[in-house]
This record gives structure tokens, C-alpha cells and sequence, in this order.
């Protein structure tokens, strides 16, 4: 499927977001953990929770959750300390060629009994949870935060409890806070012990009612829209986004200001405002290291609104989705600008641009936010061609429906 997006004029709407998938997946498997009989509140519906779901309520030998990484992560080691029969755990081919050995060894330094049905490192694995006796393990700090909550939310239950210990960099220390946030809520006591050291007590978690929160990675599309639309009065509103979020990637209010976006808190109601307002930077760098999926939004925004930037932090971004450094490099050619990527983990422009193509085609590489970051580039290529749209299912299924309730035209084309 192809659809080609085409820009209004003028814009003032408001959008309900989707619920964080960030928060509905830690939720998910710490309300599992509590021996809750209710499931929380306000959970996301992308299909990244939605696999989490049934992986979690259907008594299945098998656990087939697709495409999402998350699920992959968290449902190991849930798995591996819970299940008490021979559990698989599967996914798509992409989902197969995305390592996971990193947390399986850690697991099983931890006593756990994983083994890998195809290719060693990589999904599919059998899992035979078991009680997990050793309460001590070290990662490197630079890999996927999935790792190291996945690890985290299964110390409380675990005999003597878990102390991590982050060697190196840590990267997306904000996704950590939230897990950390997430298991206090539920009762858990688990704390930095130091700037490396995490403790997890032994400390069961209790069940108690919690609604999710609006996400905030899907807020950043609409924040991308108010930065390129040309109209001066144009204004989104989008319910259940608050300043004290416990999201990370709530970090893309401030860093939009750079970039004309104005946000208005409104606490009474629940919302935020966004409106044009505030002079653009001439340059912007930043550090994504603990907002990593908010790269492909400022990529985009910054070149199209021809702001020069350097952006590092981004060495996550190989092992998303898709190699999202590359596949961003491609795709912005097509729109004429030329980026460069420096050691795997930086990405920059400084005006080089090309001849784009004509129509603009997007490949989306099976990632949903390659096909939300790109879409708003309708605001200024008329030609604009989204393929395989469907992906947006994946954290944020109402994408193109609100893109037409804020009166972006859908046409479904062929290629």
C-alpha cells in the first residue's frame, strides 16, 4: 500500500494521542508481577502492547510477538522467572535477526534457563522459568535500556533481590528513571545506589489501579507539523500531557522552542497547547542519547526548515526497527538534502543538498516512526508518498485518521 499525504493551509485542531507505549508495556508486565486480577488503565492500543497483552493473558506454549522489541525484552525475562513450563518466544524475520544475547547471558548468570531454537544470539528462544537464585549481574551501560529495565522489573521478585551493576556510558538513563518510577509505584524498593549500582530489594510488588499517561513520542509528529506549517495562527491541542511527565522524551517541548514551537501547560485541563512562537535557532546539536526516538523528527525538521545540525547519542538507532541512521541518510536524498554519519552514532548536516526526486517516495523499512517523521514533509513537497503506511500500527494506530482530522488529504495510490 502507498498513500500519498497532502497538506492543508491553515491548521487549529486537537488530537488525542495515543497512550504511551513506553509506560503501558513496563505496566503491563509489573501489574503481571503484582498478581493483579485488573489491568491497568488506559493502555495503549498499538500493536507493540497489544502482543504484550496476549503474551500475558493466553496460556500459549508459544508467545508470538511480532515485530516488537519491547515485548522481546521484557517478556524473557518475565518468562524466565515466572514460567513454570517449557515456554517459545518468537517474533518476525526482522524480529529474528535483532540480537538478544546480551540479556540472555544476563539472565542466565542469573540462573535462568534460556536456550536459542534457531540461531544462537538471536530469537526465537526456549524459555524454562525457574526460581532465580543469583542476585548479582554487570551490563555495559551503552546498550538498549530494554535490557536493563527487562532485568530490573523481575529483581522484586526474585530470592535475594538484584544489584546491576552499568559499566562504561549509560545511555538512555531517562527509560531507566521511568522503570525505576514505574516498580516504586507498585511497592517495589528499588533504587541508584550510586552513579553504576542499582538495587532492586526483595520486595514483592502489590497491586494498586493505574492509568497510563498520553505519549509523548507521538507528540513529537504534532510538534514536528506546528514547527513546518507556514500559517502563523495555526494551534494543536493534544489531552493528557503533563510538564511532570514521568516520559523522557517529554524533553521535546523544550528542545522545539529552538525551533519556533510554542507549548502552553494547562494542568487544569490536562493538556498542552502548541503554537508558533519564538525565533528559530540558526544551528542546532543535541545529544539523543536519552531521547533516541525523537532523532527522526529533528532530522527531518532541522533539514527542511534548513537548520544545520550535529546530532550524536544516536548509536541505539542501529538496532531499532530498522538500521534507522541509514535508512534516514537514503531517504533524506530523496528530499535533497545529503547527511553524514560519523562513527555510528552521529549524524549531520550542514546544508549539502541535491536534486530531490520527483515524485517523493518514502520507504519506511518497516518502522513506524520513519513513516510518522516523513509524512509532515507534505508541508513542503507537494509530491509526497508514503510506502507501506501501515507500519504507524506499531505505537501510534490512529496516526493518518488524526492526520485527516487536522485536514491532511489520503489518497491511496498504487506504486
Amino acid at each position: 500500500m502507498q498513500l500519498k499525504v497532502t497538506a492543508p493551509a491553515r491548521m487549529q485542531t486537537t488530537i488525542i494521542l495515543p497512550s504511551s507505549k513506553s509506560i503501558s508495556n513496563r505496566v503491563l508486565i509489573i501489574n503481571a508481577l503484582s498478581g493483579a486480577t485488573n489491568m491497568p488503565e488506559n493502555i495503549s492500543d498499538c500493536d507493540d502492547t497489544r502482543v504484550m497483552v496476549k503474551a500475558l493473558t493466553q496460556d500459549a506454549p508459544v508467545a508470538d510477538i511480532m515485530a516488537a522489541g519491547t515485548a522481546m525484552r521484557f517478556l524473557t525475562a518475565y518468562f524466565a522467572a515466572t514460567t513454570q513450563t517449557e515456554k517459545a518466544i518468537t517474533g518476525t524475520e526482522r524480529m529474528q535477526q535483532r540480537p538478544i544475547q546480551i540479556l540472555v547471558n544476563a539472565l542466565r548468570h542469573l540462573g535462568a534457563d534460556i536456550a536459542y531454537a534457531k540461531n544462537e544470539g538471536f530469537p526465537p528462544l526456549i524459555i524454562r522459568g525457574k526460581e532465580l537464585t543469583q542476585s548479582e549481574v554487570c551490563l555495559k551501560g551503552n546498550v538498549s535500556s530494554q535490557y536493563i529495565s527487562a532485568l530490573l522489573m523481575i529483581g522484586p521478585i526474585m530470592k535475594q533481590g538484584l544489584r546491576l551493576t552499568l559499566e562504561g556510558e549509560i545511555i538512555s538513563r531517562p527509560y531507566i528513571n521511568l522503570t525505576l518510577r514505574l516498580m516504586s509505584d507498585f511497592g517495589a524498593k528499588a533504587y541508584w545506589m550510586n552513579e553504576r549500582e542499582i538495587v532492586v530489594e526483595p520486595q514483592p510488588y502489590r497491586p494498586i489501579p493505574f492509568t497510563v499517561e498520553s505519549d509523548w513520542s507521538a507528540a513529537s509528529y504534532w510538534y514536528e507539523i506546528m514547527a513546518l506549517m507556514e500559517d502563523p495562527q495555526a494551534e494543536v491541542t493534544l489531552p493528557g500531557l503533563f510538564s511532570d511527565s514521568y516520559q523522557g522524551d517529554c524533553a521535546v517541548a523544550k528542545l522545539f522552542e529552538q525551533l519556533g514551537v510554542c507549548t502552553i501547560f494547562n494542568p487544569q485541563n490536562k493538556c498542552v497547547t502548541l503554537k508558533k512562537g519564538g525565533e528559530r535557532t540558526k544551528r542546532m546539536e543535541y545529544d539523543f542519547i536519552n531521547q533516541p526516538d525523537l532523532a527522526q523528527t529533528f532530522v527531518v525538521t532541522c533539514a527542511l526548515l534548513n537548520i544545520p545540525f550535529r546530532f550524536t547519542g544516536l548509536q541505539s538507532l542501529k538496532i531499532k526497527e530498522t538500521d534507522r541512521m541509514a535508512a534516514l541518510i537514503r531517504e533524506m536524498e530523496k528530499l535533497g538534502y545529503r547527511l553524514t554519519e560519523e562513527e555510528g552514532k552521529t549524524l549531520v548536516w550542514e546544508g549539502e543538498k541535491c536534486q530531490p526526486e520527483s515524485p517523493v517516495v518514502i520507504d519506511t523499512y518497516e518502522d513506524h516512526r520513519m513513516a510518522m517523521a516523513f509524512a509532515p514533509t507534505c508541508l513542503k513537497f507537494s509530491n509526497l508518498h508514503i510506502n507501506n503506511p501501515e507500519v504507524v500500527s506499531k505505537s501510534y494506530p490512529h496516526y493518518w485518521e488524526n492526520l485527516k482530522k487536522a485536514g491532511f488529504m489520503l489518497e491511496e495510490t498504487t506504486r
